[in-house]
């Protein structure tokens, strides 16, 4: 028998695609519903206990997953205060590696920009220039770009950092992680983010983190790391399978059942499938004639970002498909009116989104 959650929501699954948050399965809504239970108790400590392994094998790592009940920006902030020491590099190509940016310079860091235009990505040869005779100590960049549907290469910017010397990586994937490759180990990765409300198909509330060892034993010197995103704290509590502050409980009930829904795809279908919307998304706007925000060589698995015909307007498309029973998102920031987003993450299937793309292309046909 159907809970409430689930009637209401067993018609409409499959139309909601905004890049974040993006739509949740009805079992993970029901999840939440469960009774609370103590944080402090044996029962948090067995459900952290079964989260935490998969977590790790979502990240693809050895180090334990720091979970927060916050946004990801908290864990943004958390990175720069325990990570960086003086003087930070930022690579900006899109709202939130700026937002990246901004974070640095209000907590007092030196911090300077790498600037591309909003769509493209960093090549490694212009973070090894930027790095080149300078005494940075943090690198920020953004995996997948959600204003911009823009995918950095993390593997090579991770190698170009370390052989710059002493300098960590601060990678947000927030739009990346479980849609997008990322091999926090193997790719050398010394600390990268991720928000509940993206790829995962959560509902948003939490962050998850990974910080190597090397970044730990910069926050150890750290006089201003802060209490709330003090990675010190975190690394302690893992430890006994807690949290150092009160957890979203509710929260935690529906990341169980995710992750365990997540291990049952299998991480390698699950890129795949987000692979294939992409692939589907790219060749429905060539079909059109439109033109895609992102080169080709810097296109992410997770959001495209659609430059409007003349004459359109993104508020103005999304609004013509919410009529049609479907979401989809505007341009971000200062791409609101020339675009329009398609959000092809989370737990979607090619099948719901080639329904978006036939209303999409009567929206525009018009």
């Amino acid at each position: 028998m159907l809970t409430t959650v689930q009637e209401k929501t067993k018609t409409t699954f499959g139309t909601f695609f905004l890049p974040g948050p993006t739509e949740v399965r009805p079992e993970v809504l029901a999840a939440m519903t469960k009774p609370m239970i103590g944080h402090r108790v044996a029962e948090m400590e067995e459900l952290m206990g079964a989260i935490q392994p998969r977590l790790q094998r979502i990240f693809r790592t050895k180090r334990p997953v720091y979970i927060s009940a916050s946004s990801a920006t908290g864990l943004m902030e958390g990175g720069l205060r325990n990570g960086a020491r003086q003087r930070v590099l930022s690579l900006v190509n899109g709202a939130f590696s700026d937002r990246f940016l901004q974070i640095a310079r209000a907590n007092g860091f030196d911090a300077d920009a790498l600037h591309v235009p909003w769509g493209h990505g960093h090549t490694p040869e212009m973070l090894a220039e930027a790095l080149h005779g300078r005494d940075y100590d943090t690198v920020t960049v953004v995996h997948s770009e959600t204003s911009t549907g823009a995918l950095n290469p993390i593997r090579e910017l991770a190698q170009v950092t370390h052989e710059a010397g002493d300098v960590v990586l601060l990678v947000d994937s927030v739009s990346g992680l479980s849609g997008a490759d990322m091999r926090t180990d193997e790719w050398n990765v010394d600390y990268v983010l991720t928000g509940s409300q993206k790829a995962f198909a959560l509902p948003p509330g939490l962050a998850f983190a990974v910080a190597q060892t090397n970044v730990l034993e910069r926050a150890q010197v750290q006089k201003n790391r802060g209490i709330y995103f003090d990675f010190l704290e975190f690394e302690r509590n893992i430890q006994k399978n807690q949290t150092p502050n009160t957890p979203a409980v509710s929260l935690l009930y529906a990341l169980d059942e995710q992750t365990r829904y997540i291990e049952e795809e299998g991480l390698e279908n699950r890129l795949a499938r987000h692979r294939a919307m992409a692939e589907r998304t790219w060749a429905w706007c060539d079909e059109l004639g439109l033109e895609i925000l992102a080169p080709p060589q810097f296109r992410g698995p997770t959001v495209t970002t659609v430059r409007c015909p003349e004459g359109v307007t993104g508020p103005k498309v999304a609004a013509a498909v919410k009529q049609q029973g479907f979401q989809i998102a505007t341009g971000y920031g200062k791409l609101k009116d020339e675009s329009f987003r398609i959000g092809h993450m989370g737990d979607h299937t090619v099948d719901r989104l080639e329904a978006l793309l036939e209303v999409l292309t009567d929206v525009l046909r018009r």
